[in-house]
């Protein structure tokens, strides 16, 4: 696992969106699977830019979501895939024929569930999946305790999870539903290329959990330390509690830069 340590969020978010224009570079129809909250904001902001300066090209782009709610209509203003569409897909002038994602209010949520899995290995599979982190060290939503293992499938949320979500629904937490279809962590180490972005002080602890500690499904990020091709891009808030913070800057420091993350 390579762990990059840059100043702030904005930072992260120009190292990433440059490891994706690189990516579209050598090849224009990649698959990137892209997650939503705040964390990730600023990589699509930077993306955007980029490809306005036409310095990155999304013309033949696809994009993969990593879960939704359970419930919530696609039109939702909440549901994942609007908030999605608001943040990734129109600011980079992506059309939703280049969207794929699970169906939240399907009849049968375990054959939409597994519906998903084979539309992802159909499509090629991802070839960069962008992940937030949890406090308690969850990816996508697999929280605590999720097998290391699991494939796309329902998951019932924490309260603390919906917690943190309130503030998406007016900080109502009876809006927040209380399930969600989520790639698991077994279908999400399947990308290419994993990329974590964790910014603020909040998440130090999951960042160390994930980086140095064991692997275990206690931190379900953890399993990152399996993958061939994992990057954790972390800033000074979030890269506090490492113990090997210093071995981290010295060996981004002295990378080629034609190897990017």
């Amino acid at each position: 696992m390579e762990v990059v340590i840059v100043p702030d969020a904005a930072a992260g978010g120009e190292l990433i969106a440059n490891a994706m224009a690189r990516l579209l570079r050598r090849k224009p129809d990649a698959l990137l699977g892209v997650a939503t909250g705040s964390t990730p904001l600023p990589v699509y902001q930077a993306l955007t830019a980029m490809v306005r300066s036409g310095d990155a090209d999304v013309s033949r782009a696809r994009i993969a979501q990593l879960d939704e709610y359970v419930g919530l209509p696609a039109e939702h203003p909440e549901s994942y895939r609007s908030v999605l569409r608001r943040q990734v897909l129109e600011p980079l002038g992506v059309g939703m024929t280049a969207f794929m994602g699970p169906d939240g209010t399907a009849r049968d949520v375990r054959e939409a569930c597994e519906a998903y899995d084979r539309a992802l290995a159909e499509a090629g599979g991802v070839d960069l999946q962008l992940l937030g982190i949890g406090t308690d060290g969850h990816i996508g939503f697999n929280e605590p305790c999720s097998s290391l293992a699991s494939r796309t499938r329902i998951k019932t949320l924490t309260e603390q999870t919906r917690i943190d979500n309130a503030r998406f629904f007016d900080g109502d937490i009876d809006q927040v539903p209380h399930h969600v279809i989520t790639q698991g962590i077994g279908t999400i180490l399947e990308a290419r290329h994993l990329v974590l972005l964790a910014t603020g002080e909040g998440k130090a602890d999951a960042v160390a959990a994930t980086v140095e500690g064991p692997v275990a499904a206690v931190c379900p990020a953890s399993a990152l330390q399996l993958h061939p091709h994992a990057t954790v891009v972390a800033d000074e808030a979030a890269a506090a509690k490492l113990k090997l913070a210093h071995y981290f800057r010295h060996t981004y420091a002295n990378k080629p830069d034609w190897q990017g993350i």
